[in-house]
């Protein structure tokens, strides 16, 4: 099979194993594209994400944490707290 569809399959198959997570499918497609189709960075994303969520901070302002400091937990944390 071409390159392309493997590659397409791989992202299909990541994006099920999130959504099986219990993550929403918008985040789990937005996160898969803002990591370049990274699992493994978009599922750290997704968790924090949730997690931060969770302490009542507003998403739009996680996402751009997370995104500045790169899915490092505390150092967004300690942004968060700063806002």
């Amino acid at each position: 099979p071409p390159r392309l569809l493997l590659q397409f399959l791989g992202y299909l198959r990541a994006c099920d194993r999130l959504l099986k997570q219990g993550y929403e499918e918008g985040q789990v497609e937005e996160a898969m594209e803002m990591f370049q189709y990274s699992e493994k960075k978009a599922a750290e994303f997704l968790h924090l994400l949730a997690q931060f969520n969770d302490m009542g901070f507003q998403q739009n302002e996680i996402k751009e944490v997370l995104l500045l400091c790169g899915n490092q937990r505390d150092k967004a944390l300690e942004e968060l707290m700063m806002k």
